[in-house]
């Protein structure tokens, strides 16, 4: 089964402490359905970050709603509550669930990162380190240190927004002159949400 694919990493021979977390909660009505279980190249769009993650030697899990549906996977699976519908719940269930380990989150829908990027991301050592294509924080590409737990819960039980939470923590952001060590930033952090987009998506991953 392709899912089993992100069982074994390759290339690293040690895993970081940092726990991989791919957030797969989205609804994804624009791409017609589940959007952890559309297919790219043949494969559900959930595998694409879970493969670059096991290829950087770093331990994953996925976070979903209840009623998320997901393929068959090697990997854990954390459902996060119903409620409330933010896109922070995710991350802070993470956290609570690392136990005091760090957490790089990942949505479900960047497919095509590579290993390396999310290898620098999950060392380094401050703690809050977002991903910053055109100078733009994504706070869905970022390592996260335990020590932010209680003010992303706080954040949370008034429903900040987002960017606004992140951006409150002073975060350090890897924009384009770092991620260009990776590849094209407007590649790798492709965000697939619609059907233009995955077929994009598709044409960048037939090209490598």
């Amino acid at each position: 089964m392709a899912g089993q694919r992100t069982t074994t990493p390759r290339g690293s021979e040690e895993k970081t402490t940092t726990l991989g977390v791919v957030l797969a909660g989205g609804a994804g009505k624009r791409l017609g359905g589940e959007k952890a279980t559309v297919e790219l190249a043949g494969r559900a769009l959930v595998e694409w970050p879970l493969e670059a993650l096991a290829e950087a030697g770093i331990e994953a899990m996925v976070v979903a709603k209840l009623e998320t549906e997901l393929p068959a996977l090697a990997v854990p699976v954390l459902r996060e509550p119903a409620l409330p519908r933010h896109p922070l719940l995710g991350i802070v269930t993470a956290l609570r669930a690392a136990a005091g380990r760090p957490v790089l989150a990942v949505a479900c829908d960047l497919a095509l990162l590579t290993p390396a990027l999310l290898a620098a991301l999950a060392a380094a050592p401050e703690r809050l380190v977002l991903a910053a294509p055109g100078s733009e924080p994504q706070p869905l590409l970022g390592r996260y240190g335990p020590e932010l737990l209680p003010d992303l819960e706080a954040a949370l039980a008034r429903e900040e927004p987002l960017r606004r939470t992140v951006a409150a923590l002073a975060p350090r952001l890897l924009a384009d002159a770092e991620l260009t060590r990776f590849g094209d930033p407007a590649k790798l952090l492709l965000n697939v949400n619609d059907p233009a987009d995955l077929a994009r998506a598709g044409d960048i991953l037939t090209a490598r």
